[in-house]
Order: C-alpha cells, then sequence, then structure tokens
C-alpha cells in the first residue's frame, strides 16, 4: 500500500523557492481577488476614489502649471491631457508602493501561522492597484474625446511602460515591505516620500521645463522615465521622448529590484517573529 510521505530537508525551502512561488499562484490570485472586492463590493467610495483622484490632481495642475505658471504643453497635446498622461503611472505607483509596504503587516496572522512565499503578499497588493489604473484610463480616453484629440501608433508602446511602472513599484514595494516589518516608521516615513515624490517628478509639468544640462541628472528620479514614456506614448503627434531618462530608469529599476528581492528574502525568515 502506496502512503505520502513528508521529506524535511535542510535547505530545501531556499533551493525550491521560485518553484513554490508557481505552487501557490492560487493563493496570489485569491488575496488579489479578496483585496479586489473589500475595495469595490458593495461600495460607491472605491470605485468614486479611483476616479476622483486623478481627476483633481489634473485641475489642480492644470490651473497651477498650466495657468498660473504658464508653462507650456507637450507637443500640440491640451494642457489638461499632457498632465493627466503623467497622472495615471504615478498615482498607479504612489497607490502600490503604499498598500504594497504596510502589506506585510496587515496581513500579520497569516505570516505567522502558515508558510508560504511571502512575496505573494506585496505582489498581489500590487495587482489589485491595476484596477484603479484601467478605471482611471477610461476617464482619460473620456477626456481625450471630449477635447477631440486622438493618439499616434505611439499608444501601442504604453504596455511596455505600463510594465516598467509595475517593476518599479513592486521594486520599490518589497523594499518598503521588508523594512517596514523591522522598522515601524517606515509608515510615517513612506506617505510623506510619495507626497515629495509627486511634486519632484515631471506630472504637472514636461521635462522640457528642466534645463537640458540637468535632465540627467533629474532623470536619477527613476518614475522621471516612466512618466516621460506614458506621455510619449499617449500623446504622440509632436510630442519628444529624452531617452536617457528611459534608459536610466529601466536601469535603476532593475537595479532597485534585485537588490530589493535579495534584502526581502534575507529577511524574510525572520518575519513570523518580528511581525
Amino acid at each position: 500500500m502506496r502512503t505520502d510521505e513528508l521529506i524535511i530537508e535542510a535547505g530545501m525551502t531556499e533551493r525550491h523557492y521560485w518553484q513554490d512561488l508557481w505552487r501557490f499562484r492560487e493563493l496570489l490570485y485569491f488575496l488579489a481577488w479578496r483585496d479586489i472586492l473589500v475595495r469595490y463590493k458593495q461600495t460607491v467610495i472605491g470605485v468614486a476614489w479611483a476616479v476622483l483622484r486623478p481627476v483633481l490632481t489634473m485641475i489642480v495642475f492644470t490651473v497651477v502649471f498650466g495657468k498660473l505658471a504658464n508653462l507650456p504643453s507637450e507637443g500640440n497635446a491640451p494642457y489638461a491631457i499632457m498632465v493627466f498622461a503623467a497622472v495615471l503611472p504615478w498615482q498607479f505607483f504612489s497607490t502600490a508602493i503604499s498598500e504594497a509596504g504596510s502589506s506585510l503587516t496587515s496581513n500579520a496572522s497569516m505570516i505567522s501561522k502558515v508558510y508560504f512565499p511571502r512575496l505573494i503578499i506585496p505582489t498581489s497588493t500590487i495587482i489589485v492597484n491595476l484596477v484603479d489604473f484601467v478605471i482611471s484610463s477610461l476617464i482619460l480616453a473620456a477626456l481625450m474625446g471630449w477635447y477631440g484629440y486622438a493618439p499616434s501608433f505611439r499608444i501601442l508602446t504604453v504596455p511596455l511602460f505600463l510594465l516598467l511602472a509595475f517593476t518599479a513599484a513592486m521594486s520599490a514595494g518589497v523594499w518598503i515591505a521588508a523594512l517596514n516589518v523591522r522598522y515601524r516608521d517606515f509608515r510615517y516615513i513612506v506617505p510623506f516620500v510619495v507626497q515629495f515624490g509627486l511634486y519632484v517628478s515631471p506630472v504637472g509639468f514636461s521635462i522640457n521645463v528642466i534645463p537640458e544640462q540637468w535632465r540627467l541628472l533629474y532623470s536619477l528620479n527613476p518614475m522621471v522615465g516612466v512618466i516621460e514614456g506614458f506621455r510619449w506614448g499617449i500623446l504622440g503627434g509632436g510630442a519628444q521622448l529624452y531617452w536617457p531618462s528611459v534608459w536610466l530608469s529601466f536601469t535603476l529599476v532593475v537595479a532597485l529590484g534585485v537588490t530589493g528581492v535579495m534584502y526581502f528574502r534575507k529577511t524574510e525568515k525572520s518575519f513570523a517573529d518580528v511581525i
């Protein structure tokens, strides 16, 4: 008679970690779907907030930078569309890293009781924010229809920049999530960094207003290349893309992601003890 055996081997978890991520993929789907239901089921504010946040940000930045400061738009696009095209990736990134940063502490009971690759938790949180991105994208489409502004073939590149934005959110999210478990002060630091990042990123203005000799230094903010890439893909027409910022953002995001996963894996084994 055949019986199943449970073999406990030292170091097995380390060697099979990435296989376990695939084995526990249903848990990833479950956590993401759970969070989506909590955010949108039987509530109005969930959907409304996904619409109001980018719209209000677009209005404020259009008035402040477009009307009062009289900064130029990108190409021949209306200023409101130029801003909204930048708000989309920034809102996705900022919300994703904020929620991913607190995701481990929010699921402390699971971490302390059950084994699974902890990387699943911040990943599922970031996936949930793609729903907000899709809803906001519909508002952008309506805004472009209102202004009679049609995108060019370059809009086909937007999924590539969305992938870069997702990778940036994942890279920063795993860093913050791991640090937040050990140093709880990070829950106060992250909102400030996100708010500060909104104003130092080219959301309300184009990178073209930055003097050319300072643009590469300015692009050390990884979201500069992501935002400008989105803007370039959506606006088309006369919009120009500062390619060095894109390649620099790609390099920084990859470096941040590799080091973030390494730090996460190094500290993951102690999460259950300190959380």
